[in-house]
C-alpha cells in the first residue's frame, strides 16, 4: 500500500520558519512529481510547489523567495523549508505525488497543520 507520510507542522510565529517533510513507503512505480498543496479554512486546495524528478520546480507566486522545495530522489521524498512564515500562511499542508507510467495517478498524504499566529 502506497503512503505519504508528512511531518514538521505545528504552531510558530510570524517571521519564524518551519521544514516540512514528506516520507513515502509501498511504491513500486517511478515519480514523475512530488510537492506541497494547501488548504486554508473556507478555501480550495492550492499548489504551494512541486518539484520533478528532473529538479524542475513550480511553485506559487506567494512562497518565491519564502518556501524552498527540494526531494531526494533515491529515497523518495520531499521537503520544504518555509521561511518568514505569514498569518496568511496558516493552513493544512499536504503532500502530493504524481507519476504517470504505466498510468497517471495521482496521491495525497493526510495533511499536517501549519499555524502562523503570535
Amino acid at each position: 500500500q502506497v503512503q505519504l507520510v508528512e511531518s514538521g507542522g505545528g504552531l510558530v510565529q510570524p517571521g519564524g520558519s518551519l521544514r516540512l517533510s514528506c516520507a513515502t513507503s509501498g511504491i513500486f512505480f517511478p515519480i514523475n512529481a512530488m510537492g506541497w498543496y494547501r488548504q486554508a479554512p473556507g478555501r480550495q486546495r492550492e499548489l504551494v510547489a512541486t518539484i520533478t524528478n528532473g529538479g524542475t520546480r513550480n511553485a506559487a507566486d506567494f512562497v518565491k523567495g519564502r518556501f524552498t522545495i527540494s526531494r531526494d530522489n533515491a529515497k523518495n521524498t520531499v521537503d520544504l523549508q518555509m521561511n518568514s512564515l505569514k498569518p496568511e500562511d496558516t493552513a493544512v499542508y499536504y503532500c502530493y505525488l504524481q507519476s504517470i507510467s504505466p498510468a497517471y495517478l495521482e496521491i495525497w498524504g493526510q495533511g499536517t497543520q501549519v499555524t502562523v499566529s503570535s
